[in-house]
């Protein structure tokens, strides 16, 4: 047994370094959430996020450090992000009285803001289906109304990325086809995005007072 559960641990840990290693292929794509979401930052612009399941606690917890973890000052800001998942009476009102399928659209049409940003992140993107039809079909519905709209919209899928990977300007698709390692590598990702804008926004805050200063 320990000999079996040895291979499991090495053969989960090489897979990982592979799937790192691809993942820099998509080094464009990564700078330019990044890029949309330090604009969103500059701009006081609204970030929302959407997840089902797993996916669903990746975008409360991005969310979260997105509105705290890029700024190391509680006397400036933060990036103004919200998942849409968090409030649970409005959730499961919504899925009761209007469908789950409506449940990440409706919330968009009632806070949306001009320019607002829409994350979607699903393992599959909206590809494969269970027992009451497609996966991920909200968060579709809900990323096709932020780009109608004139929002931005970001993507993080696996696999073959599924219909979210050709819906958002840019998605990052982690190259797995293993749920457990998506979703632990949005997760990286969703740290890698939030350190590099906490440099950011720290380098812009530091500039500005020096500016002041003089």
């Amino acid at each position: 047994m320990l000999k079996i559960n040895r291979s499991y641990v090495h053969s989960y840990f090489d897979e990982s370094k592979l799937i790192a290693e691809k993942l820099k292929e998509q080094e464009t794509q990564i700078t330019k959430i990044v890029d949309i979401l330090f604009d969103a930052w500059k701009n006081h612009r609204w970030v929302f996020l959407m997840g089902n399941g797993g996916s669903a606690s990746t975008a409360t917890h991005f969310a979260s450090d997105l509105a705290k973890t890029v700024n190391d000052d509680p006397m400036h800001h933060g990036i103004k992000a919200i998942a849409l998942v968090d409030n649970i009476p409005l959730v499961s009102a919504t899925t009761n009285d209007w469908g789950w399928e409506n449940l990440f659209i409706t919330q968009l049409r009632n806070y949306w803001m001009p320019k607002s940003v829409v994350i979607g992140i699903s393992v599959h993107g909206g590809s494969g289906k269970d027992k009451v039809g497609a996966w991920s079909q909200n968060l579709l519905r809900g990323l096709q109304f932020a780009k109608d709209i004139g929002g931005s919209t970001i993507g993080f899928s696996g696999f073959d990325g599924g219909p979210m990977k050709n819906l958002v300007q840019t998605c990052v698709v982690v190259p797995a086809e293993s749920t457990p390692h998506v979703e632990s590598f949005h997760v990286v990702l969703h740290h890698l995005i939030v350190f590099r804008l906490k440099d950011l926004i720290s380098q812009t805050k530091l500039s500005k007072k020096k500016k002041h200063s003089k």
